[in-house]
């Protein structure tokens, strides 16, 4: 079927033939919908804890990330296997340009909606000029030394937000204390899928060493399930319109170049895997995330990204059919529409979700130098050095700049930052070895 937008895709019978089905082939109706529903499951410790770090609805969140997954799916012509949950690379620009507290609904989340569209509109547009230039342009302006420095800026930047989250009492301090040990625990002596689920099953986990040190001991503030029983199974989650401010807009735009990065090196390990070069879709991709978070924030969701924990699930099943997402989104959509659900996840403790940030944001500044070791920076190199130290010190530091109305966050002025020290000095570096190559 050249030509046509979807592929043709092929039955197998069972997972077993050969050892790996491909994107463009599919299993029995049954097997894709439990392979689906191991994807939805992937995906939802950290689609929903993202939300809640930020003040969202988690339910609608999931709901978005469900949608934005079909839309994703149709943009790019079912050719490329992906799960686009809540990213983290939005939750410091979020609570920088609300001044969230950690507790509840976000007052403000109306400001932050209209950054994340803006973010939205901008990563499509790139993705349109990926479909014309490729991608050759990103990977010289975003070399990992850049990509790698603004990931790590960004945990470092939320770090005293995890830290102040779990400081009001000392029960909750050392109930996040225990929630991190948890999580490390899952980490560390576990095996397989509740490995890849250790932020789900650590949450569990501290929840129910919570409830029976509160309600069982009293100790602390009980959990209270009263909106739980009063949820109904089915109903429409609550939605926000956005506002649009231009300083929140440009502290939270650029995080676009993180959701560039991140997605073309998903989507790079992902072809690596199935042996097939995703760069003619890669576009598509980026229009296709960029869409998501657009469509995602006009009704009050979180952006979007494609998803390692489901990549993670992909290389250990070697299942690649990009219907098995669809089937992942069909399910979120489902858990969208329940309020029992959101009220479940509203029924988590502050210390436990303060916990799991610690966690979540170090792991996100460890991402950075992930990047940094996988693709082998250099920090030796004067220029790199000093663009990784300027970088990290404006995240962690917060350095604000202000231009006219607007204020530059601190995730802001290290993303630019970033960009242009390493532009300047690497072009200087290069020019003064051409010089020393001179014969004299």
């Amino acid at each position: 079927m050249a030509g046509s937008w979807f592929p043709h895709w092929q039955r197998r019978s069972a997972i077993g033939e050969q050892g790996v089905i491909a994107p463009d082939e599919t299993l029995p109706p049954g097997q894709t919908l439990v392979m689906g529903l191991q994807h939805a499951v992937a995906m939802f410790g950290a689609t929903v804890l993202m939300p809640l770090l930020m003040g969202l609805d988690p339910n609608l969140s999931i709901l978005m990330s469900g949608v934005g997954t079909l839309l994703f799916f149709f943009i790019t012509g079912g050719r490329v296997p992906s799960y686009l949950g809540s990213s983290a690379a939005f939750v410091g620009v979020v609570i920088a340009v609300t001044g969230y507290s950690g507790q509840g609904s976000n007052p403000q989340l109306s400001v932050a909606l209209g950054g994340i569209i803006a973010c939205g509109a901008i990563y499509t547009l790139i993705g349109l000029l990926v479909m014309k230039m490729g991608t050759r342009w990103i990977e010289r302006l975003m070399p990992p030394v850049v990509t790698g420095a603004v990931v790590m800026a960004i945990g470092l930047n939320l770090a005293p937000i995890a830290v102040r989250g779990v400081s009001g009492s000392t029960f909750d301090s050392w109930m996040a204390v225990i929630t991190v040990l948890c999580i490390g625990g899952v980490a560390v002596f576990t095996r397989g899928m509740v490995q890849r689920l250790l932020i789900l099953v650590g949450l569990i986990l501290s929840w129910g060493l919570y409830a029976l040190l509160t309600n069982g001991l009293g100790l602390g503030k009980p959990v209270d399930f009263s909106a739980l029983a009063q949820a109904g199974w089915f109903g429409l989650p609550h939605t926000t319109l956005p506002t649009f401010s231009l300083s929140a807009m440009t502290v939270i735009a650029p995080v676009a170049v993180i959701l560039v990065a991140e997605n073309l090196g998903h989507l790079k390990a992902v072809a690596g895997m199935t042996g097939r070069t995703l760069d003619p879709w890669m576009g598509r991709a980026f229009v296709g995330d960029g869409l998501a978070t657009l469509l995602s924030g006009s009704v009050g969701g979180s952006g979007v990204t494609t998803y390692a924990e489901n990549i993670g699930v992909m290389a250990v099943t070697r299942v690649y059919s990009t219907l098995v997402f669809v089937a992942a989104a069909l399910i979120a959509l489902l858990l969208g529409f329940s309020p029992k659900f959101g009220a479940l996840i509203h029924a988590l403790p502050g210390p436990v979700i303060g916990g799991a940030s610690i966690v979540v944001f170090g792991l996100i500044a460890v991402a950075g130098a992930r990047i940094w070791l996988q693709h082998r920076v250099d920090l030796s190199q004067n220029g790199h050095l000093i663009t990784v130290a300027v970088t990290l010190v404006l995240g962690a530091g917060d350095f604000a700049l202000r231009l006219g109305a607007f204020t530059l966050g601190g995730i802001g002025t290290a993303t630019f930052g970033a960009i242009l020290l390493n532009a300047l000095l690497t072009r200087r570096g290069g020019a003064a070895a051409v010089a020393s190559a001179r014969p004299h």
